[in-house]
């Protein structure tokens, strides 16, 4: 009777779940056309061509810089907008909504926005870095030199807000009488912040280092919408980007789908490690 009631949940993970990789992971070891009915079974040829292949490793490179560089400053300016709401003050409430509406506008309207405010013709900050004389001619932010800064201010303005949510609920939770016992042995902000809220954070920042790390890794369609295809997109071209224009613009699903199939084990040899060294941590705590 057990297994019977759980048949139904076994067959939807199955079929949204385990199908889909194991498909893809047989489709890797053929060169298929995405969309004629030709395919050739070759085996690992794949993988070995893309141990050689210079555009995969810039790509894994791009990836990591913009995944590392985005989930740093989400976490930094995530968690200070958390402490600052978590305070007392007037207008807290307004200010909450304000910070969430990034989070809320669809990706493509971010990106628009932030290319509007970027362009090096009418931009707005280019605007205001020449009128208050901190440059005199205007800056090319979404040429090759500044393109993936342009994309990780973009991605951090974006998804900063569910950093701030995720850690502010937490905060809600810590007994105050810890900060006060705290406040009554001395401790200052910066000690409390340290020996109250941060080991009773730690689970949540795991949590959303895990997820932000994962998502951003894998995030598509920003960086396809901020530098599409061609010209600066070689600058910014991530793995998933790669594994896209493999499938759709050279039209081979096989080697898009083996693509795909390094990114999986990346971030499931990545997400191991990444739980060992946590669990190993908290043994020693």
């Amino acid at each position: 009777m057990g297994w019977l009631l759980l048949a139904p949940s076994v067959l939807l993970i199955a079929g949204l779940v385990l199908y889909p990789i194991l498909y893809n992971v047989w489709l890797s070891l053929f060169d298929k056309h995405a969309f004629l009915p030709a395919q050739a079974f070759v085996g690992l040829r794949h993988y070995q061509y893309f141990a050689t292949d210079e555009e995969f490793w810039s790509s894994v490179r791009y990836g990591l810089v913009y995944a590392g560089a985005t989930m740093v400053l989400q976490l930094g300016l995530g968690i200070m907008a958390a402490l600052l709401l978590n305070e007392a003050f007037r207008g807290r409430n307004l200010l909450r909504g304000i910070v969430l509406f990034p989070y809320m506008i669809p990706t493509i309207v971010a990106v628009i926005l932030w290319k509007w405010l970027l362009n090096d013709s009418y931009g707005l900050v280019n605007h205001l870095l020449m009128a208050s004389g901190l440059v005199r001619t205007p800056v090319a932010w979404l040429g090759k030199d500044y393109i993936m800064w342009s994309l990780i201010l973009t991605s951090v303005w974006q998804f900063s807000p569910f950093v701030v949510v995720t850690y502010l609920a937490r905060l809600q939770t810590i007994p105050p009488e810890l900060y006060e016992a705290a406040k009554v042995d001395g401790a200052g902000a910066w000690r409390r912040f340290v020996h109250v809220t941060l080991p009773q954070t730690r689970n949540v920042l795991f949590v959303i280092v895990l997820l932000r790390g994962i998502w951003m890794f894998t995030k598509f369609d920003t960086v396809w919408l901020m530098a599409g295809e061609g010209g600066v997109s070689r600058y910014v071209r991530t793995l998933p980007v790669y594994a896209y224009a493999r499938t759709f613009t050279y039209l081979q699903a096989g080697m898009g789908a083996a693509l795909a199939v390094i990114m999986f084990a990346l971030l499931l040899g990545a997400t191991a490690l990444y739980f060992r060294l946590f669990r190993d941590e908290e043994v020693v705590a």
